[in-house]
């Protein structure tokens, strides 16, 4: 019994020392994120090039798409302020110390880490983001021997692994909102509603499949707490108090620090928002709008004084900065794709090198490696849809479910690349370098059951026509 112990302890070190070497490797050739977003926009006007677009043309397409993004790139924003302004409130925070106490080896925490970093993702990937690494702050102090790098990568399984099959999925959400959905995309689909995206059971089961693997690898894969680099070895050093809002000592300060005007405003908000659940129907309403104005509505009720939530949109805008810069580029790349004959070709090539039956391994696999350049599910997604929806349509394939292979897929290279890292690695204290090699074993096994069930769960479901949803 002490000889199978020990085998299964050297595994674990073996694995542990994958994760480090991995590590190492990654963090010395992936350049900052913002650097694969510039290298995207080279690549696609040579690309555009090379096709025989003219670079006066690609030029102008490129300058013309650059701010068309706005309304989305805002959306985008306001998900990292409401999940942090709702993850950092008082009641959550009471939450997460009591969730804190529930593992009780270091094992167990960094598995009940990855389990809650994913299914909270699947409420919100901005709220995990924060929800988790507080969380994970608590545990170490209150656990001794949890490896800080193990729970850290646990804690980023939300963005890497189930987000995109949640309530915030950003592509599936802006196909369900006829007013985000880009002229040149709403041509070819028309509104895809949640009800044949995120709310089907075979996403529902993709995604309890993922949780179940991904829970799997944290728990065999953590390091003994001999074994483990701790958060006071790494020399990680944070206090896990809440900030102290300061009490009104002038008249004209009584209203920053009184629930009145809360109240008032959140009456107000959540009979609007019962109103349009009344009126259009759960699922229908249920959009990029409707979702950050709930968890706007949640954040101030749950903050309680204005000042104080006024401190959390404060503390929340520095993770935001990513998506500001980044998403304007994004969209010049978008511009250069749909105002060219570039997208028009995509499908072209896409209809001719696939079937009906391997076009969603063929999704998949472009999806996951445009992914490494522009890590972003709803921005990528509009130059993604252009083409692949045109070729789904030409194929027979299911345009709601080419929307989930394409959130599934997406996700993977969440794990190696640290765009999305930004927010919890700010909070944890903590390097990407340190987190990137546990989170690319989660990659190693991840890849291939998300392939296999992108293809199997295509073959289940039949083509519905744009309109007819």
């Amino acid at each position: 019994m002490q000889e199978k112990g020990k085998r299964s302890l050297q595994s674990s070190d073996r694995l542990s020392l994958l994760a480090i070497t991995l590590a190492d490797w990654l963090e010395r050739w992936f350049p900052d994120a913002l650097v694969f977003a510039w290298a995207a926009v080279v690549i696609v006007f040579v690309a555009g090039l090379l096709s025989g677009v003219t670079a006066s043309n690609l030029t102008r397409n490129f300058g013309d798409g650059f701010w068309e993004l706005i309304p989305f790139t805002l959306q985008m924003v306001m998900i990292v302020v409401g999940g942090y302004v709702v993850a950092t409130a008082p009641p959550i925070s009471r939450v997460i110390r009591w969730l804190a106490h529930i593992p009780r080896t270091p094992r167990s925490a960094v598995a009940f880490v990855a389990f809650v970093a994913m299914t909270s993702a699947l409420i919100s990937w901005g709220f995990s983001l924060i929800f988790t690494a507080l969380l994970v702050r608590h545990i170490v102090q209150n656990i001794r021997g949890v490896d800080y790098r193990a729970a850290s990568a646990a804690a980023y399984l939300g963005i890497g692994t189930v987000w995109a099959l949640g309530l915030s999925s950003s592509a599936a959400l802006m196909m369900a909102t006829e007013g985000s959905i880009p002229p040149a995309i709403f041509k070819i689909s028309g509104r895809i509603p949640l009800s044949h995206t995120i709310f089907t059971w075979q996403s529902i089961l993709m995604a309890g499949l993922l949780i179940v693997a991904s829970v799997s690898v944290a728990y065999f894969t953590c390091p003994s707490a001999q074994h483990a680099k701790t958060a006071e070895a790494l020399n990680v050093k944070f206090s896990i108090d809440a900030p102290v809002i300061r009490e009104a000592n002038k008249p004209g300060e009584w209203l920053e620090n009184t629930g009145l005007l809360t109240v008032l405003i959140c009456g107000i908000g959540f009979s609007y928002l019962a109103r349009i659940f009344w009126v259009r129907g759960p699922l229908a309403a249920l959009d990029l709008n409707t979702y950050n104005f709930l968890f706007i509505m949640v954040g101030m009720l749950f903050q309680w004084r204005p000042r104080a939530f006024a401190a959390a949109v404060a503390a929340s805008v520095p993770a935001t900065a990513g998506i500001l810069i980044q998403f304007p580029f994004y969209a010049g790349i978008f511009g250069m794709l749909t105002k060219s004959p570039m997208s028009t070709r995509m499908a072209e090539f896409f209809v001719r090198v696939s079937t009906r039956e391997t076009y969603p391994l063929l999704v998949a696999t472009y999806s996951a490696i445009l992914g490494l350049f522009v890590p972003s599910g709803g921005s990528k997604w509009i130059i993604e849809a252009p083409y692949v929806l045109t070729a789904a349509k030409q194929l027979h394939v299911n345009l709601g479910w080419v929307v989930q292979i394409y959130n599934t897929a997406e996700a993977l290279p969440n794990l190696i690349n640290p765009f999305w890292m930004l927010p919890l690695l700010g909070l944890l204290n903590i390097r990407a370098r340190e987190v990137v090699g546990y989170s690319c074993l989660y990659l190693i096994v991840n890849l291939p059951l998300v392939f296999l069930g992108m293809w199997f769960f295509a073959r289940t479901m039949s083509y519905v026509p744009p309109g007819a949803y």
